[in-house]
């Protein structure tokens, strides 16, 4: 039987910044010329122009709300405990409204239609979490099930669209909520370090909303056929990736190495999940690689001999937005399901994404074109 992804929508926060804007400031809080010649090449080779905060903290005259300065002009850097309290009211705000405007956005389901809501993020941590505001916010019925998938990594979204894929599967009648939302920026550090450096540069703040079940597509939309899943580890990259709670906020490990490490095992990888859903290469169009950073982007494009066209989603979510972490991959599928032309056949898409561990997560996916126009 299959499956459906009806239609996604996503969200930031209205604080935005500019990539040149962020460096000049991360230039005058780091300390040393070492550092801050570190700070303009990454920035300017990160591949972003722009990205957002739930905070207004970072702007010239700004007294910070969690990110203070003391007399002298250096960041306080705030303690975990305050960065998780923040985490709770943005992400409350946020998830409820990225729900609502999917709700909104989908001619084909209501609020009364949702049988299960599948949340996802490694940003923080609340109980009653996003999952029950989006319940009483959204105006879901009590009976919702909720499902909470936390503290994975930039890969989560596609576990997600597989367990809401197996809900479809186990009971034809059930509509899958997901909602991703990771605010990256709380978790800022300034000590002297590239993987500090490396999570300042490209990760920013962003929700994202989907709707699937088995349900036919709306004919006046386009949407995804969900054809199949794939996991597997790169076990000799565990130290390369991963994702801490230390005592000022969550730490990142982030090694230079990880497109490198990326670049030798992603053919296998694909040729892997094409082969079991017996698929060939020349099936996929599109590729919906998550953006961890340009150096990923372009080490695989280049090892899977990928034109620009098909890559042309994940560079352009990476752009707009940088980094999201698990939200990242919606904004992508997003991107892809936008740019369908009316009356166009189907498209095959292969979505990847990466996380601590090494873990990589993949997915096929059909895209299903419009096949009328709207009234």
């Amino acid at each position: 039987m299959p499956v459906y992804l009806h239609h996604i929508e996503t969200l930031v926060p209205e604080q935005a910044y500019s990539q040149e804007f962020a460096r000049e400031r991360m230039e005058a809080w780091v300390e040393g010329d070492k550092q801050r010649r570190l700070v303009r090449r990454v920035y300017r080779n990160s591949g972003i122009e722009t990205r957002y905060s739930t905070l207004d903290d970072f702007r010239l005259g700004s007294e910070g709300t969690l990110f203070k300065t003391d007399a002298n002009g250096r960041i306080i850097e705030p303690g975990t405990r305050e960065r998780n309290d923040r985490f709770s009211q943005e992400a409350r705000k946020m998830a409820g409204e990225v729900a609502r405007r999917a709700l909104t956005g989908s001619s084909h389901y209501s609020a009364a239609d949702i049988t299960h809501v599948i949340t996802v993020t490694c940003t923080g941590f609340s109980n009653p979490g996003p999952d029950f505001h989006i319940v009483r916010e959204a105006n879901l019925s009590a009976s919702t099930q909720r499902y909470a998938l936390g503290f994975m990594g930039c890969y989560a979204a596609l576990p997600a669209l597989r367990m809401a894929s197996q809900f479809c599967q186990a009971d034809p009648s059930a509509v899958v909520l997901i909602v991703s939302i990771e605010l990256c920026s709380l978790h800022l550090h300034f000590e002297n370090g590239i993987d500090s450096l490396l999570g300042n540069a490209i990760f920013g703040d962003g929700a994202a909303a989907a709707l699937v079940s088995a349900r036919l597509p709306s004919p006046e939309r386009p949407a995804y056929c969900l054809d199949g899943f794939a996991s597997t580890l790169i076990p000799s990259a565990e130290k390369d990736m991963a994702w801490l709670i230390g005592n000022k906020g969550f730490e990142i490990t982030l090694s230079t190495y990880v497109p490198e490490v990326i670049g030798a095992h992603i053919r296998e990888i694909v040729d892997r999940i094409l082969l079991a859903h017996k698929r060939g290469f020349g099936d996929i169009a599109l590729w919906a690689v998550h953006p961890g950073g340009k150096a990923i982007l372009d080490k695989v494009q280049s090892e899977l001999q990928l034109t620009d066209d098909q890559i042309r989603a994940s560079r352009t979510v990476l752009r707009r937005y940088g980094n999201m972490s698990s939200a990242t991959s919606l904004f992508v599928l997003k991107e892809i399901l936008d740019s369908a032309a009316p009356g166009s056949g189907r498209d095959g898409i292969c979505a990847i994404a990466f996380g601590p561990g090494l873990t990589v997560e993949t997915a096929l996916l059909q895209r299903e074109p419009a096949t009328a126009s709207k009234a």
